[in-house]
Protein backbone atom coordinates (compact mmCIF):
# COMPACT_ATOMS: atom_id res chain seq x y z
CA UNK A 1 0.00 0.00 0.00
CA UNK A 2 3.05 2.69 0.56
CA UNK A 3 4.95 0.96 -1.85
CA UNK A 4 6.75 4.21 -3.66
CA UNK A 5 9.00 3.58 -7.07
CA UNK A 6 10.48 6.47 -9.16
CA UNK A 7 8.73 7.45 -12.35
CA UNK A 8 10.23 8.38 -15.92
CA UNK A 9 9.47 9.46 -19.27
CA UNK A 10 11.44 9.88 -21.84
CA UNK A 11 10.34 11.99 -25.48
CA UNK A 12 12.70 12.07 -28.59
CA UNK A 13 16.30 13.14 -26.12
CA UNK A 14 14.95 14.81 -23.08
CA UNK A 15 13.79 12.15 -20.24
CA UNK A 16 11.63 13.61 -16.99
CA UNK A 17 12.56 11.60 -13.54
CA UNK A 18 9.71 11.80 -10.97
CA UNK A 19 10.56 10.87 -7.31
CA UNK A 20 6.93 9.22 -6.64
CA UNK A 21 3.51 8.83 -7.72
CA UNK A 22 2.97 12.24 -5.65
CA UNK A 23 5.46 14.18 -7.73
CA UNK A 24 3.92 12.81 -10.78
CA UNK A 25 0.19 13.65 -10.13
CA UNK A 26 1.48 17.40 -9.06
CA UNK A 27 4.33 17.46 -12.03
CA UNK A 28 1.52 16.79 -14.04
CA UNK A 29 -1.62 18.92 -13.04
CA UNK A 30 -2.05 22.33 -15.54
CA UNK A 31 -0.26 25.28 -14.07
CA UNK A 32 -2.11 26.84 -11.18
CA UNK A 33 -0.25 29.20 -8.32
CA UNK A 34 -1.21 27.40 -5.54
CA UNK A 35 1.00 24.27 -6.08
CA UNK A 36 3.81 26.70 -7.20
CA UNK A 37 3.49 28.29 -3.75
CA UNK A 38 3.51 24.62 -2.46
CA UNK A 39 6.50 23.98 -4.24
CA UNK A 40 5.31 21.16 -6.37
CA UNK A 41 4.40 22.56 -9.57
CA UNK A 42 6.28 21.22 -12.74
CA UNK A 43 9.34 23.73 -13.59
CA UNK A 44 8.30 24.20 -17.28
CA UNK A 45 5.77 23.12 -19.82
CA UNK A 46 8.00 20.94 -21.01
CA UNK A 47 8.17 19.07 -17.52
CA UNK A 48 4.47 19.37 -17.26
CA UNK A 49 3.84 17.28 -20.58
CA UNK A 50 6.26 14.68 -20.13
CA UNK A 51 4.61 14.23 -16.57
CA UNK A 52 1.12 14.00 -18.32
CA UNK A 53 2.66 11.53 -20.73
CA UNK A 54 4.26 9.31 -18.06
CA UNK A 55 0.68 9.66 -15.96
CA UNK A 56 -1.33 8.73 -19.28
CA UNK A 57 0.87 5.08 -19.09
CA UNK A 58 0.11 4.54 -15.93
CA UNK A 59 -2.36 1.55 -14.84
CA UNK A 60 -5.41 2.65 -13.02
CA UNK A 61 -5.05 0.13 -10.74
CA UNK A 62 -1.86 1.84 -9.29
CA UNK A 63 -4.01 3.61 -7.62
CA UNK A 64 -5.00 0.77 -5.11
CA UNK A 65 -1.43 0.03 -4.40
CA UNK A 66 0.43 3.10 -3.94
CA UNK A 67 -1.16 5.30 -1.71
CA UNK A 68 -0.49 9.31 -1.88
CA UNK A 69 -0.81 9.67 1.75
CA UNK A 70 0.11 6.73 3.68
CA UNK A 71 -3.10 4.53 4.44
CA UNK A 72 -1.58 3.80 8.62
CA UNK A 73 -1.37 7.58 8.53
CA UNK A 74 -4.78 9.10 7.50
CA UNK A 75 -8.53 8.69 8.32
CA UNK A 76 -9.45 9.79 4.17
CA UNK A 77 -6.96 7.22 2.78
CA UNK A 78 -8.68 4.70 4.97
CA UNK A 79 -11.91 5.62 4.04
CA UNK A 80 -11.05 5.82 0.20
CA UNK A 81 -9.37 2.44 0.45
CA UNK A 82 -11.47 0.26 2.44
CA UNK A 83 -14.90 1.40 0.77
CA UNK A 84 -13.68 0.34 -2.46
CA UNK A 85 -15.99 -1.19 -4.58
CA UNK A 86 -13.47 -3.80 -6.88
CA UNK A 87 -16.90 -5.25 -8.54
CA UNK A 88 -18.02 -1.76 -9.81
CA UNK A 89 -14.24 -1.07 -10.96
CA UNK A 90 -14.15 -4.34 -12.69
CA UNK A 91 -14.61 -3.22 -16.29
CA UNK A 92 -11.86 -0.79 -16.34
CA UNK A 93 -9.63 -2.44 -14.47
CA UNK A 94 -7.36 -3.02 -17.10
CA UNK A 95 -7.05 0.40 -18.58
CA UNK A 96 -4.08 3.12 -17.79
CA UNK A 97 -5.13 6.22 -17.11
CA UNK A 98 -4.76 7.82 -20.90
CA UNK A 99 -6.56 4.79 -21.91
CA UNK A 100 -9.11 5.85 -19.09
CA UNK A 101 -9.15 8.76 -20.86
CA UNK A 102 -9.97 7.85 -24.36
CA UNK A 103 -12.73 5.52 -22.78
CA UNK A 104 -14.98 8.10 -20.95
CA UNK A 105 -14.65 10.24 -24.19
CA UNK A 106 -16.84 7.28 -25.94
CA UNK A 107 -19.85 6.81 -26.74
CA UNK A 108 -19.57 4.16 -24.22
CA UNK A 109 -19.43 5.20 -21.31
CA UNK A 110 -23.29 6.92 -21.23
CA UNK A 111 -25.09 7.73 -17.71
CA UNK A 112 -25.77 4.41 -17.22
CA UNK A 113 -22.45 3.06 -17.59
CA UNK A 114 -20.97 5.66 -15.60
CA UNK A 115 -23.46 5.47 -12.54
CA UNK A 116 -22.72 2.10 -12.47
CA UNK A 117 -18.61 2.41 -12.09
CA UNK A 118 -18.87 5.49 -9.77
CA UNK A 119 -18.11 3.20 -6.71
CA UNK A 120 -15.27 2.10 -8.13
CA UNK A 121 -13.47 4.67 -8.68
CA UNK A 122 -11.02 6.82 -6.51
CA UNK A 123 -10.53 10.19 -5.87
CA UNK A 124 -7.13 9.96 -6.95
CA UNK A 125 -8.14 8.23 -10.52
CA UNK A 126 -10.19 10.65 -11.37
CA UNK A 127 -7.88 13.61 -10.08
CA UNK A 128 -5.55 12.01 -12.40
CA UNK A 129 -7.54 11.46 -15.59
CA UNK A 130 -8.40 15.16 -15.41
CA UNK A 131 -4.90 16.17 -15.83
CA UNK A 132 -5.17 14.97 -19.01
CA UNK A 133 -8.44 16.49 -20.36
CA UNK A 134 -8.62 19.72 -21.58
CA UNK A 135 -11.77 21.74 -20.72
CA UNK A 136 -13.66 20.85 -23.46
CA UNK A 137 -13.14 16.58 -22.07
CA UNK A 138 -13.92 17.75 -18.90
CA UNK A 139 -17.33 19.17 -19.87
CA UNK A 140 -18.25 16.61 -22.34
CA UNK A 141 -17.64 13.59 -19.86
CA UNK A 142 -19.54 15.27 -16.67
CA UNK A 143 -22.71 16.21 -19.15
CA UNK A 144 -23.25 12.65 -19.10
CA UNK A 145 -23.19 12.06 -15.29
CA UNK A 146 -26.85 12.81 -13.92
CA UNK A 147 -26.58 12.74 -10.26
CA UNK A 148 -29.67 13.10 -8.43
CA UNK A 149 -31.14 13.86 -4.95
CA UNK A 150 -33.93 14.94 -3.09
CA UNK A 151 -35.03 15.89 0.51
CA UNK A 152 -38.05 17.96 -0.21
CA UNK A 153 -38.00 18.51 -4.18
CA UNK A 154 -35.30 16.68 -6.61
CA UNK A 155 -32.22 17.78 -7.81
CA UNK A 156 -30.15 17.04 -10.77
CA UNK A 157 -32.40 15.25 -13.34
CA UNK A 158 -31.88 16.13 -16.94
CA UNK A 159 -32.85 19.76 -18.24
CA UNK A 160 -32.78 21.26 -14.70
CA UNK A 161 -30.56 23.81 -13.07
CA UNK A 162 -30.94 24.65 -9.64
CA UNK A 163 -29.72 27.30 -7.12
CA UNK A 164 -28.67 28.02 -3.54
CA UNK A 165 -30.74 30.93 -2.55
CA UNK A 166 -27.96 32.92 -0.60
CA UNK A 167 -29.76 35.56 1.65
CA UNK A 168 -26.54 36.43 3.88
CA UNK A 169 -26.36 40.24 5.98
CA UNK A 170 -23.59 41.97 7.71
CA UNK A 171 -25.51 42.26 11.04
CA UNK A 172 -28.01 38.86 10.27
CA UNK A 173 -30.59 41.69 10.05
CA UNK A 174 -33.87 39.78 9.73
CA UNK A 175 -35.28 42.77 7.53
CA UNK A 176 -32.60 42.41 5.43
CA UNK A 177 -32.70 38.51 5.20
CA UNK A 178 -36.17 38.61 4.23
CA UNK A 179 -35.59 41.04 1.64
CA UNK A 180 -32.69 39.62 -0.19
CA UNK A 181 -34.97 35.99 0.35
CA UNK A 182 -38.12 37.47 -1.32
CA UNK A 183 -35.83 38.90 -4.02
CA UNK A 184 -34.65 35.50 -5.00
CA UNK A 185 -37.77 33.88 -4.42
CA UNK A 186 -38.88 36.08 -7.63
CA UNK A 187 -36.58 35.26 -9.75
CA UNK A 188 -36.86 31.78 -9.12
CA UNK A 189 -34.09 31.11 -7.05
CA UNK A 190 -34.00 28.55 -3.84
CA UNK A 191 -34.64 24.80 -4.92
CA UNK A 192 -31.17 23.75 -3.82
CA UNK A 193 -31.42 24.90 -0.85
CA UNK A 194 -32.07 28.38 1.57
CA UNK A 195 -28.83 28.75 2.90
CA UNK A 196 -27.27 31.82 5.03
CA UNK A 197 -23.97 32.16 6.21
CA UNK A 198 -24.34 33.46 9.98
CA UNK A 199 -22.71 37.05 10.48
CA UNK A 200 -22.80 35.26 14.52
CA UNK A 201 -21.63 31.98 14.66
CA UNK A 202 -23.40 30.23 18.14
CA UNK A 203 -26.31 28.24 18.42
CA UNK A 204 -29.11 30.56 19.64
CA UNK A 205 -28.41 32.63 16.64
CA UNK A 206 -28.59 29.35 14.47
CA UNK A 207 -31.65 28.10 16.03
CA UNK A 208 -33.38 31.58 15.37
CA UNK A 209 -32.06 31.67 11.42
CA UNK A 210 -33.31 28.24 11.49
CA UNK A 211 -36.69 29.03 12.59
CA UNK A 212 -37.33 31.91 10.79
CA UNK A 213 -36.52 30.45 7.57
CA UNK A 214 -38.47 27.38 8.35
CA UNK A 215 -41.54 29.62 9.20
CA UNK A 216 -40.97 31.20 5.82
CA UNK A 217 -41.17 27.79 4.22
CA UNK A 218 -44.25 26.17 6.07
CA UNK A 219 -46.04 29.29 5.31
CA UNK A 220 -45.92 29.38 1.80
CA UNK A 221 -45.62 25.73 1.39
CA UNK A 222 -42.19 25.99 -0.35
CA UNK A 223 -41.17 22.53 -1.47
CA UNK A 224 -37.28 23.08 -0.69
CA UNK A 225 -35.26 22.81 2.07
CA UNK A 226 -33.21 25.49 4.76
CA UNK A 227 -29.13 25.43 6.12
CA UNK A 228 -27.09 27.37 8.04
CA UNK A 229 -23.99 27.40 7.14
CA UNK A 230 -22.73 26.78 10.89
CA UNK A 231 -20.19 24.62 12.02
CA UNK A 232 -21.47 21.16 12.17
CA UNK A 233 -21.00 20.96 16.36
CA UNK A 234 -23.26 24.03 16.28
CA UNK A 235 -25.99 22.46 13.85
CA UNK A 236 -26.05 19.44 16.56
CA UNK A 237 -26.71 21.27 19.61
CA UNK A 238 -29.23 23.38 17.50
CA UNK A 239 -30.80 19.70 16.85
CA UNK A 240 -30.30 18.87 20.49
CA UNK A 241 -32.52 22.28 21.56
CA UNK A 242 -35.12 20.88 19.22
CA UNK A 243 -34.39 23.30 16.41
CA UNK A 244 -36.24 22.58 12.95
CA UNK A 245 -33.08 21.64 10.80
CA UNK A 246 -33.32 20.34 7.51
CA UNK A 247 -29.53 19.77 6.08
CA UNK A 248 -26.40 19.66 7.73
CA UNK A 249 -23.66 22.36 6.79
CA UNK A 250 -20.13 21.57 7.40
CA UNK A 251 -16.57 22.36 5.16
CA UNK A 252 -14.45 19.69 4.01
CA UNK A 253 -11.29 18.73 2.83
CA UNK A 254 -8.73 15.91 1.34
CA UNK A 255 -7.01 15.18 4.32
CA UNK A 256 -7.42 13.85 8.10
CA UNK A 257 -5.12 17.26 8.97
CA UNK A 258 -6.73 19.62 6.91
CA UNK A 259 -10.41 18.11 8.47
CA UNK A 260 -8.86 18.88 11.79
CA UNK A 261 -8.13 22.18 10.91
CA UNK A 262 -11.78 22.48 10.04
CA UNK A 263 -12.77 21.31 13.81
CA UNK A 264 -14.09 17.84 12.42
CA UNK A 265 -13.57 14.22 12.02
CA UNK A 266 -15.19 11.68 9.89
CA UNK A 267 -16.69 10.24 13.14
CA UNK A 268 -18.18 13.61 14.05
CA UNK A 269 -19.80 14.19 10.52
CA UNK A 270 -21.27 10.67 10.74
CA UNK A 271 -22.73 11.87 14.19
CA UNK A 272 -24.45 14.74 12.73
CA UNK A 273 -26.28 13.13 9.77
CA UNK A 274 -27.57 10.08 12.22
CA UNK A 275 -29.15 13.06 14.21
CA UNK A 276 -30.54 15.05 11.10
CA UNK A 277 -31.70 11.92 9.45
CA UNK A 278 -33.73 11.10 12.93
CA UNK A 279 -35.59 14.25 12.56
CA UNK A 280 -37.46 13.02 9.58
CA UNK A 281 -38.15 16.52 7.53
CA UNK A 282 -37.26 14.93 4.25
CA UNK A 283 -40.76 14.41 2.12
CA UNK A 284 -39.27 13.19 -1.30
CA UNK A 285 -35.61 11.87 0.20
CA UNK A 286 -33.45 11.70 2.96
CA UNK A 287 -30.14 13.37 1.64
CA UNK A 288 -29.38 15.69 4.82
CA UNK A 289 -25.61 16.59 4.03
CA UNK A 290 -24.62 20.01 2.64
CA UNK A 291 -21.08 20.09 2.08
CA UNK A 292 -18.44 22.72 0.48
CA UNK A 293 -15.20 22.45 -0.52
CA UNK A 294 -12.61 24.47 -2.40
CA UNK A 295 -8.91 23.68 -4.04
CA UNK A 296 -6.34 25.44 -1.47
CA UNK A 297 -7.90 24.70 1.53
CA UNK A 298 -5.08 22.26 2.50
CA UNK A 299 -2.39 24.08 1.56
CA UNK A 300 -3.50 26.95 3.10
CA UNK A 301 -3.97 24.63 6.54
CA UNK A 302 -0.29 23.16 6.03
CA UNK A 303 -2.29 19.82 5.99
CA UNK A 304 -1.69 19.16 1.98
CA UNK A 305 1.09 16.29 2.74
CA UNK A 306 3.23 17.74 -0.48
CA UNK A 307 0.16 16.95 -2.83
CA UNK A 308 -1.06 19.39 -5.67
CA UNK A 309 -4.35 21.29 -4.39
CA UNK A 310 -6.55 19.48 -7.36
CA UNK A 311 -5.57 16.45 -5.76
CA UNK A 312 -6.00 17.08 -2.44
CA UNK A 313 -9.73 18.77 -3.72
CA UNK A 314 -10.52 15.34 -5.58
CA UNK A 315 -10.02 13.74 -1.95
CA UNK A 316 -12.06 15.76 -0.47
CA UNK A 317 -15.33 14.32 -2.68
CA UNK A 318 -14.54 10.84 -1.52
CA UNK A 319 -15.44 11.89 2.03
CA UNK A 320 -18.49 14.14 1.04
CA UNK A 321 -19.56 10.44 -1.26
CA UNK A 322 -19.30 8.40 1.95
CA UNK A 323 -22.25 10.75 3.74
CA UNK A 324 -24.78 10.62 0.83
CA UNK A 325 -25.09 14.27 0.50
CA UNK A 326 -28.03 16.27 -1.25
CA UNK A 327 -25.60 19.08 -1.97
CA UNK A 328 -21.70 19.77 -2.86
CA UNK A 329 -20.31 22.24 -4.02
CA UNK A 330 -16.89 24.09 -5.11
CA UNK A 331 -16.77 27.43 -3.87
CA UNK A 332 -13.46 27.80 -6.20
CA UNK A 333 -12.34 30.65 -6.56
CA UNK A 334 -12.80 31.80 -2.82
CA UNK A 335 -9.63 31.58 -1.24
CA UNK A 336 -8.19 33.85 -3.36
CA UNK A 337 -5.20 34.27 -5.92
CA UNK A 338 -2.53 32.81 -4.10
CA UNK A 339 -4.21 29.37 -5.05
CA UNK A 340 -5.85 30.05 -8.36
CA UNK A 341 -4.32 33.36 -9.65
CA UNK A 342 -6.45 34.67 -12.70
CA UNK A 343 -9.84 33.86 -14.48
CA UNK A 344 -8.19 31.23 -16.65
CA UNK A 345 -7.22 29.16 -13.56
CA UNK A 346 -10.31 29.45 -11.87
CA UNK A 347 -12.38 28.80 -14.60
CA UNK A 348 -10.07 25.66 -15.22
CA UNK A 349 -10.42 24.44 -11.51
CA UNK A 350 -14.25 24.84 -11.68
CA UNK A 351 -14.37 22.77 -14.50
CA UNK A 352 -12.08 19.97 -12.71
CA UNK A 353 -14.16 19.70 -9.50
CA UNK A 354 -17.08 19.20 -11.42
CA UNK A 355 -16.22 16.90 -13.47
CA UNK A 356 -14.21 14.95 -10.78
CA UNK A 357 -17.31 15.07 -8.58
CA UNK A 358 -19.67 14.02 -11.46
CA UNK A 359 -17.34 10.68 -12.12
CA UNK A 360 -17.24 10.20 -8.17
CA UNK A 361 -21.05 9.60 -8.16
CA UNK A 362 -21.63 13.26 -6.16
CA UNK A 363 -24.47 16.24 -6.73
CA UNK A 364 -22.12 18.86 -7.50
CA UNK A 365 -22.52 22.16 -7.92
CA UNK A 366 -20.42 25.41 -8.00
CA UNK A 367 -20.20 29.03 -6.56
CA UNK A 368 -18.72 30.60 -9.73
CA UNK A 369 -16.66 33.18 -7.73
CA UNK A 370 -13.62 35.41 -7.06
CA UNK A 371 -11.97 37.55 -4.51
CA UNK A 372 -11.38 41.18 -5.30
CA UNK A 373 -7.80 41.05 -5.31
CA UNK A 374 -7.59 37.94 -8.51
CA UNK A 375 -6.82 38.83 -11.81
CA UNK A 376 -10.15 37.84 -12.74
CA UNK A 377 -13.51 39.82 -13.45
CA UNK A 378 -17.50 39.38 -14.11
CA UNK A 379 -16.72 38.31 -17.49
CA UNK A 380 -14.67 35.59 -16.41
CA UNK A 381 -17.48 33.87 -14.25
CA UNK A 382 -19.71 34.94 -17.23
CA UNK A 383 -17.46 32.44 -19.20
CA UNK A 384 -17.42 29.54 -16.08
CA UNK A 385 -21.65 29.87 -15.36
CA UNK A 386 -22.12 29.64 -18.76
CA UNK A 387 -19.61 26.05 -19.12
CA UNK A 388 -20.78 24.71 -16.23
CA UNK A 389 -24.14 24.89 -17.51
CA UNK A 390 -23.46 23.31 -20.76
CA UNK A 391 -21.29 20.57 -17.96
CA UNK A 392 -24.94 19.66 -16.27
CA UNK A 393 -23.67 21.74 -12.83
CA UNK A 394 -25.96 20.36 -10.07
CA UNK A 395 -26.84 23.98 -8.70
CA UNK A 396 -24.97 27.40 -8.56
CA UNK A 397 -25.59 30.49 -6.00
CA UNK A 398 -27.89 33.18 -6.18
CA UNK A 399 -26.78 36.27 -4.29
CA UNK A 400 -28.50 39.51 -4.96
CA UNK A 401 -26.19 41.84 -7.38
CA UNK A 402 -23.67 38.97 -7.13
CA UNK A 403 -22.08 40.67 -4.43
CA UNK A 404 -21.75 39.09 -1.07
CA UNK A 405 -22.03 42.06 1.18
CA UNK A 406 -21.36 39.37 4.24
CA UNK A 407 -18.76 37.51 3.17
CA UNK A 408 -17.33 40.23 0.90
CA UNK A 409 -16.27 38.28 -2.55
CA UNK A 410 -18.13 38.37 -5.67
CA UNK A 411 -20.42 35.45 -7.33
CA UNK A 412 -23.41 34.82 -9.29
CA UNK A 413 -26.68 36.52 -8.66
CA UNK A 414 -30.23 35.71 -9.00
CA UNK A 415 -30.37 37.02 -12.64
CA UNK A 416 -27.47 34.83 -13.90
CA UNK A 417 -28.89 31.83 -12.80
CA UNK A 418 -31.50 32.99 -15.02
CA UNK A 419 -29.37 33.71 -18.25
CA UNK A 420 -28.19 30.55 -17.90
CA UNK A 421 -31.88 28.79 -17.73
CA UNK A 422 -33.27 30.73 -20.56
CA UNK A 423 -30.09 30.12 -22.53
CA UNK A 424 -29.38 26.52 -22.45
CA UNK A 425 -33.57 25.51 -21.92
CA UNK A 426 -33.21 25.07 -18.12
CA UNK A 427 -35.86 24.66 -15.16
CA UNK A 428 -36.15 24.70 -11.70
CA UNK A 429 -36.40 21.82 -9.76
CA UNK A 430 -40.14 20.37 -10.51
CA UNK A 431 -41.74 20.93 -7.34
CA UNK A 432 -40.15 24.18 -7.06
CA UNK A 433 -41.15 25.23 -10.33
CA UNK A 434 -44.75 23.81 -9.72
CA UNK A 435 -44.92 26.05 -6.49
CA UNK A 436 -43.79 28.76 -9.05
CA UNK A 437 -46.40 28.87 -11.45
CA UNK A 438 -49.02 27.65 -8.33
CA UNK A 439 -47.82 31.22 -6.89
CA UNK A 440 -47.87 33.31 -10.23
CA UNK A 441 -43.89 34.70 -9.61
CA UNK A 442 -44.06 32.23 -13.36
CA UNK A 443 -46.33 31.58 -15.83
CA UNK A 444 -45.49 29.04 -18.65
CA UNK A 445 -41.73 28.53 -17.02
CA UNK A 446 -40.84 32.41 -17.60
CA UNK A 447 -41.18 35.21 -14.51
CA UNK A 448 -44.45 36.93 -14.44
CA UNK A 449 -44.69 40.35 -16.72
CA UNK A 450 -47.13 41.35 -13.32
CA UNK A 451 -45.64 41.72 -9.75
CA UNK A 452 -47.87 38.70 -7.88
CA UNK A 453 -49.90 39.38 -5.13
CA UNK A 454 -47.89 37.66 -2.94
CA UNK A 455 -44.82 39.86 -2.91
CA UNK A 456 -46.76 42.63 -0.59
CA UNK A 457 -48.25 39.97 1.45
CA UNK A 458 -44.80 38.21 1.93
CA UNK A 459 -42.85 41.64 2.52
CA UNK A 460 -45.48 42.39 4.98
CA UNK A 461 -44.97 39.40 6.94
CA UNK A 462 -41.35 38.66 6.55
CA UNK A 463 -40.30 42.32 7.68
CA UNK A 464 -43.19 43.06 10.40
Amino acid sequence: MTHTHRYTHTAGSVTASFRDLKDLMAKATPARSGDVLAGVAAGSAEERVLAQMALADLPLSTFLNEALIPYEDDAVTRLIIDSHDAAAFAPVSHLTVGDFRNWLLGDTADNAALTALARGLTPEMVAAVSKLMRNQDLILVAQKCRVVTAFRNTLGLPGRLSTRLQPNHPTDDASGIAASLLDGLLYGSGDAVIGINPASDNVPQVIRLVTMMDEIIRHYAIPTQSCVLTHVTNTLAAIERGAPVDLVFQSIAGTEAANHSFGITLELLAEARSAALSLQRGTVGDNVMYFETGQGSALSAGAHHGLDQQTCEARAYGVARHFKPLLVNSVVGFIGPEYLYDGKQIIRAGLEDHFCAKLLGLPMGCDVCYTNHAEADQDDMDVLLTLLGVAGCNFVMGIPGSDDIMLNYQSTSFHDALYLRRTQGLLPAPEFALWLEHMQITRDGQPSAELPAVFGQALARLTR
